[in-house]
């Protein structure tokens, strides 16, 4: 899917299903090689700034790109092709972060790029807008980039929007990520998807920013109740029912995401 005639509210730092889209999309594109991601944001969005960062070591691999135009930077982490590596391998133990204690893995994730990241930025961005966005393991490197550049060099950013992302701090974090961030930060989670559930709150780890929910029937519903969600849950577990594959992974597709926010602006 290419999509053209980029439409974004570049200044605004309130919530929109637009913006969602178009970040959406971006966090869907950032699993592509350089090549493809640099044409459809050159081409087909007609952004004159890009670049794209890449890192990795034996337990982790951090892609990442930065495209934008005269208003504003888009700032977009890509996910895991296995995410069972992740869940399983990295070491989930809590260590020292920026505003509290922060997923090790992650955290050693974003330091594969972080100094190339920073250091455009503080040069290139010449007052445009920052956007932040990433699906999975992207979700959570996007979280503790904002967390970094907000706790620690009180850079301006616009807002974070993320999709289906797992826990990345202790409760300490999410409090003081949320006192500075949560009005400007949404957290999209589709139905059954399993991994926003993980690392466990029994662990000490918490979510952060406004929560966004895409039920069974994919219409975005963001006041449902707790009791609601969990019948959603089981609707959407029965479902699925015999059909291939586990539904809390495939609701965990960033394509099943786009779908979603592409009927919430229909």
């Amino acid at each position: 899917m290419i999509m053209s005639g980029f439409n974004f509210e570049a200044r605004t730092r309130q919530y929109s299903k637009k913006n969602a889209r178009w970040l959406g999309r971006a966090s869907q594109l950032a699993y592509d090689d350089e090549a493809l991601i640099r044409s459809e944001v050159t081409r087909s969005w007609g952004f004159k700034t890009f670049e794209f960062w890449s890192g990795g070591n034996n337990l982790i691999d951090t892609q990442c790109f930065i495209a934008g135009n005269d208003e504003m930077l888009l700032l977009a982490f890509r996910g895991t092709h296995e995410l069972k590596d992740w869940m399983t391998d990295i070491n989930i133990t809590l260590v020292g972060g920026p505003g509290g204690r922060v997923h090790e893995g992650f955290l050693m994730g974003l330091s594969l790029v972080w100094s190339q990241i920073i250091t455009f930025i503080c040069n290139e961005r010449k007052g445009r807008a920052l956007w932040v966005t990433g699906h999975s393991l992207g979700a959570s490197l996007a979280t503790l980039a904002v967390a970094k550049l907000r706790l620690e060099r009180d850079e301006p950013v616009n807002g974070l929007y993320t999709f289906g992302q797992p826990r990345t701090g202790d409760r300490d974090f999410a409090k003081n990520f949320n006192a500075d961030f949560c009005a400007q930060t949404f957290r999209y989670v589709n139905n059954n998807d399993i991994v926003a559930r993980v690392p466990f709150r029994a662990m000490n780890y918490s979510h952060v920013g406004s929560f966004r929910y895409f039920d069974v029937n994919g219409n975005q519903r963001d006041d449902i109740s707790w009791w609601d969600k969990l019948a959603d849950h089981l609707k959407g577990s029965i479902n699925d029912l015999l059909k291939p594959g586990t539904d809390g992974m495939k609701d965990h597709s960033m394509s099943r995401y786009m779908a979603c926010l592409e009927k919430a602006l229909d």
